[in-house]
């Protein structure tokens, strides 16, 4: 996007020319909470003047007040967490602890996947373009998205450590994958002897509604839960959920920059404020709001899916000049993804119900006006 922001607040961005934006894509779903939210912005000021950083080899016990106060926001208190700095590395120390916890080199992922660039990151992304040759030499075996069977074939004949999924894949357009598929997956998991991982990076902190995408399947209990983006509303954090009867033990993993005082001190102003502000409330209520919309007004979208705030939309025409028009014209961001035809929506999880009929409006001009061109 040719826009250079200069300050933001909320859910709007201005430039150096002084416009104003309409931010629907929250930086790749990282804006959570909004922009320099005045708790966020105190939380980190008065660590700041605290101090800013020092590494793992002393305690921090602030990292111990983002842990419980995780594990009660997300209603997951017994698991474990470790901390890092980004979604890729979260991913990455995922897929080390499986296999260290099963002593097996294989991984299974989908056709679709987006899960970082990082070595074993992005050989579990289905990307050829950012898989350089020293990436390539993982064990890893893509299936087709919603393909229970497929996945059962490599189990029985490869040594597993761990099936990676998003359970809604992000960068390839909001591609939601079934309870049922969700579910499938565990019990064959489990059945033989391989890690469940739920790469939550872009689909957590409350974006669709609940605290974690899977929440939206009952009973689900993955092995691991990968996170990030949201986590930290643009500051640097990133951290993975351990189920209790993996054994980590200190050294397994580390990181010199994960957990530091800074990056608790934003987990945790986030935490507080999705929770006081009840952002996954609102997060549900306007996603299904816009989700409504779309369906209905604009004829030119052929199709409308997603959780909460986390949305795509297919055009029947390319959206590159949709995207362009709605950033020059009406002055509002949007996402791009893997297909041509699709444009993402994350906007900050407080988006109120004006903004998004301001969206709409602007969207049904830009494809009114382009359907008269062409």
């Amino acid at each position: 996007m040719n826009v250079t922001p200069e300050r933001a607040k909320g859910v709007y961005i201005w430039d150096q020319e002084g416009r104003r934006y309409l931010d629907l894509y929250g930086g790749h779903a990282v804006i959570s909470i909004g922009h320099s939210h005045p708790h966020f912005v105190a939380r980190i000021n008065e660590q700041l003047e605290k101090m800013a950083f020092y590494s793992n080899a002393v305690k921090i016990p602030i990292q111990n007040a983002l842990a419980e106060k995780l594990g009660q926001v997300s209603g997951l208190p017994d698991y474990q967490l470790f901390l890092c700095n980004s979604g890729a590395e979260a991913n990455e120390n995922a897929l080390k602890l499986a296999s260290f916890a099963t002593g097996k080199p294989g991984i299974i992922a989908f056709k679709g996947a987006f899960h970082g660039r990082t070595s074993g990151a992005v050989a579990i992304t289905d990307n050829p373009k950012i898989i350089a040759p020293f990436n390539a030499g993982h064990q890893v075996y893509f299936e087709k998205f919603g393909d229970l069977e497929g996945v059962e074939k490599i189990l029985k004949t490869k040594a597993i450590a761990a099936i990676i999924i998003e359970p809604i894949q992000g960068v390839n357009g909001i591609q939601v994958a079934s309870p049922e598929f969700l579910t499938g997956l565990a019990v064959l998991a489990r059945q033989h002897g391989a890690k469940f991982i739920l790469d939550e990076v872009q689909a957590g902190y409350g974006r669709t509604g609940r605290f974690f995408a899977h929440h939206w399947t009952d009973g689900l209990e993955p092995d691991l839960i990968t996170t990030a983006k949201g986590m930290g509303n643009g500051f640097p954090i990133g951290g993975v959920l351990i189920r209790p009867d993996i054994q980590a033990h200190y050294g397994m993993l580390g990181t010199t920059f994960g957990g530091n005082q800074l990056a608790c001190a934003a987990g945790l102003a986030v935490l507080e404020i999705i929770e006081s502000e009840k952002l996954m409330e609102n997060a549900a209520l306007q996603g299904a709001f816009l989700m409504e919309a779309l369906n209905h007004t604009i004829p030119e979208i052929t199709q409308v899916r997603g959780k909460g705030l986390m949305i795509g939309l297919d055009l029947k025409h390319e959206a590159a000049g949709y995207r362009t028009e709605l950033i020059n014209k009406h002055h509002i961001f949007t996402g791009s993804a893997a297909g041509k035809h699709t444009i993402r929506l994350l906007p900050p999880l407080g988006i109120q119900q004006k903004d998004l009929k301001s969206f709409i409006n602007s969207l049904e001009i830009t494809i009114n006006q382009r359907e008269t061109i062409q």
